[in-house]
């Protein structure tokens, strides 16, 4: 099946079967793209704009600081920010100085910062005032490598105002810290590194030996895996990306909540100026009120979340308020990250005009990033994740006896090669070993299925698959299902060690209702009855919990590996 491609079938009509791509380096591709689109609007944020051309100069002038601050080719800058006008003129400056980029979350813990700083290398760090002062202060004697320090305030590119700011810190709405010296390394506030002079190096790149980002996928078990991402593997994904939506280049309007210290955030980040389109940034993803209101005022043409941040906006009263003509003006829904409920796909559609509009697309830090998607014009499988990309091999395992898939429809773990997938984690050739065959595929831990016109649908995590009485039972179907039911707003299923059967679970439902609608037990015994009547009798949960909220990650997914370490406590 997987010498076969039949996917290719169904491919929009523009999209070829392989790609010619682009040989330039990130910092390159930046650089003459930013000068071509000079006078388009490159970023909104908070009430201000900044032109392509200012967004260069501002880049450039950081670039020429890190590189009169002794940046090599190489060399790593960390970024521990919320989304904001800093943290793109910081990983764009970076590329132009010929550095590598790592993102930071900033709601990590002081001891997960630093691991990932001491792991990566990091010389330099771009991170808020309040997280120099409170965070980075209880670490910074155990970080050698790091030498430069650049604190920033969120309000430094807002446009509200002097006094609007002045009065958001006095009351705390914009957290302001102390930019204290730190004996040993060189600290610089974010606006004097950009009244640096431009005077640049020239710094030859080899866009497939020469790292761009290290990215830290977040670990379900020990400490995080950092992904070694290439030039040529972001610059493989861009052209991809941008051949399949095949949109107007210098015309688009984006908004996303994506962090960018994610993956998927991170190349939105980069596709916007490659595509010479301006992106709205969003620094707080719970503030649904304030996206919405940036629907509004700004008419994107094209909006990407996570399914969860889709939902907590379409069950935002406020959201009733955007104007037909303004969702019309929406082209393009771009879903990922997570699995999103076909039923609650249908619902979304109908509330925002989004019919043969919204895209689902799947892909992993490892494949940096987009590896499939549903056609942008051609027929969109709600449910599914698409079609395998240009160039892009995509085959399943069986997940006991290692063998490959056959038959169409049968699941089985997803396994990728293709030019944007990487080589190998840093500082990890165990974990390498085990993800990375020698055939050049990457091992998901995902479990998918393909259909007969070679649309995948992913049915599980590896680690998710639950065996209940010598049965598989898969999370995701089971979710899928019980999500159609009217009450159910957000569903997670974990298995339990069954005790009276080593080696096999019990089945869990941990559930979120949607608002206004209460745990009561007409309720709780309507849902049950529906599990019963939808799903065979080995999937049906035997413990079922009710809570007013799931914990979500950084990005909006259920996090069920806190789930599962509440059973184990």
């Amino acid at each position: 099946m997987s010498n076969e491609k039949f996917w290719l079938k169904s491919y929009d009509k523009h999209v070829p079967a392989t790609l010619t791509y682009p040989t330039e380096d990130i910092g390159t591709m930046l650089t003459q793209s930013m000068n071509k689109y000079a006078d388009n609007v490159g970023i909104h944020f908070m009430d201000r704009t900044f032109l392509f051309k200012e967004i260069l100069e501002h880049s450039q002038k950081f670039a020429t600081f890190l590189q009169k601050n002794g940046m090599n080719k190489g060399d790593v800058l960390a970024i521990c920010l919320a989304n904001s006008p800093q943290y793109l003129f910081a990983v764009y400056g970076t590329y132009i100085a010929g550095g590598t980029v790592t993102g930071c979350s900033p709601l990590l813990s002081p001891e997960e910062i630093a691991y990932q700083m001491k792991d990566s290398g990091a010389k330099f760090l771009v991170t808020m005032d309040i997280l120099h002062e409170k965070v980075f202060s209880k670490i910074y004697d155990r970080l050698d490598d790091l030498k430069v320090i650049i604190p920033t305030n969120i309000s430094e590119f807002m446009g509200f105002g002097g006094f609007k700011v002045f009065m958001g810190k006095l009351i705390k709405k914009i957290p302001k810290g102390k930019i204290i010296p730190w004996p040993g390394k060189t600290v610089v506030p974010f606006l004097e590194v950009l009244s640096t002079e431009i005077d640049l190096k020239i710094v030859n790149i080899d866009p497939e030996k020469d790292l761009a980002l290290i990215q830290y996928t977040g670990g379900t078990t020990g400490l995080p895996k950092g992904v070694e991402i290439a030039h040529s593997n972001l610059m493989a994904n861009l052209h991809q990306f941008d051949v399949w939506l095949n949109r107007e280049k210098g015309k688009e309007v984006l908004l996303s909540a994506f962090p960018f210290f994610h993956v998927a955030g991170f190349l939105i980040g980069l596709f916007l100026v490659y595509l010479g389109g301006s992106q709205t940034l969003i620094a707080n993803p719970r503030d649904t009120d304030h996206i919405i209101q940036e629907i509004i005022d700004k008419k994107p043409t094209s909006f990407g979340n996570v399914p969860t941040l889709f939902l907590m906006i379409q069950n935002n009263p406020m959201s009733k308020k955007i104007p037909p003509e303004v969702l019309d003006h929406i082209t393009l829904y771009v879903s990922g990250a997570a699995p999103f409920p076909p039923e609650a796909i249908r619902e979304f559609e109908k509330q925002f005009h989004t019919e043969n509009k919204f895209v689902e697309v799947y892909g992993m830090t490892e494949t940096a990033v987009v590896i499939t998607a549903n056609p942008m014009y051609g027929k969109k499988k709600i449910g599914t994740v698409g079609l395998p990309w240009p160039d892009t091999d995509i085959k399943l395992i069986d997940t006991e006896s290692g063998e490959e898939v056959k038959e169409i429809g049968k699941p089985g773990e997803i396994l990728i090669k293709g030019p944007s997938v990487v080589k190998q984690y840093h500082n990890k050739p165990e974990a390498t070993a085990v993800t990375f065959d020698k055939d050049g595929y990457v091992h998901t831990g995902d479990v998918g299925v393909f259909d007969e016109d070679g649309y995948l649908k992913i049915v599980d995590r590896t680690k998710d698959m639950l065996i209940v009485s010598g049965f598989k039972v898969y999370s995701v179907h089971v979710e899928e299902v019980m999500t159609k039911h009217p009450d159910i707003q957000i569903l997670a299923i974990i298995g339990i060690p069954n005790p009276d059967r080593p080696g096999a679970e019990i089945v869990k439902a941990v559930i979120q209702l949607k608002e206004g609608v209460e745990a009561i037990d007409t309720v709780k015994e309507s849902i049950k009855k529906f599990a019963e009547e939808n799903l065979s009798k080995y999937e049906v949960p035997k413990i079922w919990d009710f809570r007013e909220e799931l914990p979500l990650t950084m990005v909006g997914k259920v996090l069920k590996k806190a789930l599962r370490e509440e059973e184990s406590k």
